[in-house]
C-alpha cells in the first residue's frame, strides 16, 4: 500500500507540473543580430515580472526574423531596418498583417583597428571604400598610413545580406542604387565584425554601437567631406546628430493582444527602456533609471 501511495503522489505531482507547463505562454521572438542581446535581456527580466510567460529569443538577422513573421512561425520579429514593401505584400498574402513598433535607436558604428590613425571618415569616403565602382582600395588613397598593414590594402568587413545592418548601411552610406563591392569579408554577426577588425590592422567594419569594445577604435563620421565629424554614442543617436543613427524595430502579427501586448507595453515602459539604455542603445524617449 505504501508503494501504491508513493506512485499516486508521484503521478499527481507530475500531472501538476505538466498542467503548469502547458498553461505557460511562450512568445517566439526572432530576428536582428543587433537587437538579440537586448532582446535576451528583456526576456530574462520579464520572467521576474510575469513568470507565466516565457520569451524564446533567437537571432539570425532582420531578414530571417521578418521571414519567420511572414510564415507565421514567430510572434515578434526584431529588425534593424524597416520591413520592405514586398515583404508586407507577401505577409498580407499569407494572412499576416505586420504592425511596427520603434523600440530604441542605435548609432551604426564604424570600427577601425586601434593603430589606424584616421581622425574622421565622411559618408562619401566610406561609399568609395565599400561601394561598387568605388576607387578607394588602399589607405594611402585617403592620405593614411596604417602601422602593420602590409601593402596598405583596405580589408572591408561587412555583414551578410540578410542583415538589417547590411541593408541600412547600403541604403544610407552607398545610396539606394549602389551595391557593395565584391570581395568583402561578410560576417554572420556583429561580434564577429568587431573581433575581425580587432585582429586585422588593415580592416574597417561596421556594426551596432553596443558591440564596441576597448580593443577597437570608433570612427568619427561626417556627413560631407570637410564637415565636423560626430562620434557615435547614445546621445548622438538620440538627437540624430550622428550621420548613421537608425531606429530599431519590433514587428508583431497584427495589433498585439493578450500576453504579447503586455510584453510590448512593458518593453516600451520606463523599465524596459532602461534595459535597452544599459545595453548601449538609445531609448525611444527620455527615461529615469536607477
Amino acid at each position: 500500500m505504501k508503494i501504491v501511495k508513493c506512485l499516486i503522489a508521484l503521478i499527481s505531482a507530475f500531472l501538476m507540473v505538466s498542467a503548469s507547463v502547458s498553461a505557460r505562454t511562450i512568445i517566439q521572438n526572432k530576428g536582428s543580430d543587433t537587437l538579440v542581446n537586448v532582446a535576451q535581456a528583456w526576456a530574462e527580466e520579464y520572467q521576474k515580472v510575469n513568470g507565466d510567460v516565457a520569451v524564446a529569443v533567437t537571432g539570425g538577422g532582420s531578414g530571417t526574423g521578418i521571414a519567420a513573421l511572414i510564415n507565421g512561425t514567430v510572434d515578434i520579429a526584431n529588425a534593424s531596418r524597416k520591413i520592405k514593401g514586398k515583404e508586407k505584400k507577401l505577409a498580407k498574402k499569407n494572412g499576416q498583417d505586420p504592425v511596427q513598433f520603434i523600440v530604441g535607436y542605435d548609432a551604426l558604428a564604424v570600427f577601425l583597428h586601434k593603430d589606424n590613425p584616421a581622425k574622421s571618415l565622411s559618408i562619401s569616403q566610406m561609399a568609395e571604400i565599400y561601394g561598387e565602382g568605388g576607387k578607394t582600395e588602399n589607405w594611402k588613397d585617403i592620405g593614411l598610413q596604417v602601422p602593420n598593414c602590409k601593402g596598405q590594402e583596405i580589408v572591408r568587413v561587412s555583414r551578410q545580406n540578410n542583415s538589417g545592418t547590411y541593408a541600412y548601411f547600403r541604403g544610407t552610406v552607398l545610396g539606394k542604387r549602389r551595391d557593395f563591392k565584391l570581395g568583402s569579408r561578410d560576417m554572420h554577426g556583429s561580434k564577429d565584425v568587431v573581433d575581425l577588425v580587432e585582429k586585422t590592422p588593415c580592416a574597417i567594419g561596421y556594426s551596432g554601437l553596443a558591440y564596441a569594445t576597448d580593443h577597437v577604435k570608433l570612427g568619427c563620421v561626417s556627413k560631407k567631406d570637410g564637415d565636423k565629424c560626430v562620434m557615435p554614442s547614445v546621445a548622438t543617436a538620440s538627437d540624430g546628430s550622428y550621420p548613421i543613427a537608425r531606429p530599431l524595430f519590433m514587428y508583431t502579427v497584427g495589433k498585439p493582444k493578450g500576453e504579447i501586448k503586455k510584453y510590448m507595453d512593458w518593453i516600451l515602459s520606463d523599465e524596459g527602456q532602461c534595459i535597452i539604455l544599459k545595453k548601449g542603445y538609445a531609448p525611444v524617449r527620455a527615461v529615469k533609471c536607477n
